[in-house]
């Protein structure tokens, strides 16, 4: 990003505006990519405790704090700084969680559920995937209507319906 920078500012400095205006397009793009690869990775998080939940059917507290913060900050990154848009909008990310993305998050879940019983492709058959994706995407969407403040009890009463939800919220009480 350092040379595009200073390609920039010879641009403008020369008078070539065209070029600088290719430039800032391209820099814009690459904040674009850099972004959607954050929000990649929390959803890869988010995934992988919804696979570990749905496959082993409980729901720990370490689970729900890395849900929790994995939603959080998808909410943060996704918001454009003019607080008013979004780069991934609402009805996108049904699309978004595509097979790919489903693979590495089994790959990863395979080490981690039932500690590594499972290989990536035993839990692909054990898993229900469009119910994985319709938890993820109805999380995502309180991202959408929700401020940062209300987030964690909806998301905890979200966590509560889930398999294991009424055991992990009674022993909180």
């Amino acid at each position: 990003m350092t040379q595009e920078l200073i390609d920039l500012r010879t641009s403008i400095l020369e008078g070539r505006y065209n070029d600088a205006l290719a430039i800032v397009d391209e820099l814009e793009g690459m904040s674009k990519q850099a972004i959607w690869r954050t929000i990649q990775s929390y959803l890869l998080i988010l995934l992988i405790h919804l696979i570990k939940n749905q496959i082993e059917q409980r729901l720990t507290a370490s689970w729900v704090n890395s849900i929790r913060n994995s939603i959080r900050e998808i909410k943060k990154l996704n918001l454009k700084d003019n607080k008013t848009s979004y780069y991934i909008n609402e009805d996108e990310w049904e699309n978004l969680i595509d097979e790919e993305v489903i693979e590495d998050a089994l790959a990863d879940a395979s080490e981690e559920v039932m500690n590594g019983k499972y290989t990536r492709s035993q839990l692909s058959e054990m898993l229900e995937q469009p119910q994985l994706i319709k938890i993820a995407t109805k999380l995502i969407a309180l991202t959408y209507t929700h401020s940062a403040k209300e987030l964690p009890a909806l998301i905890e009463e979200h966590l509560a319906q889930l398999p294991g939800g009424e055991d992990w919220i009674n022993r909180r009480k």
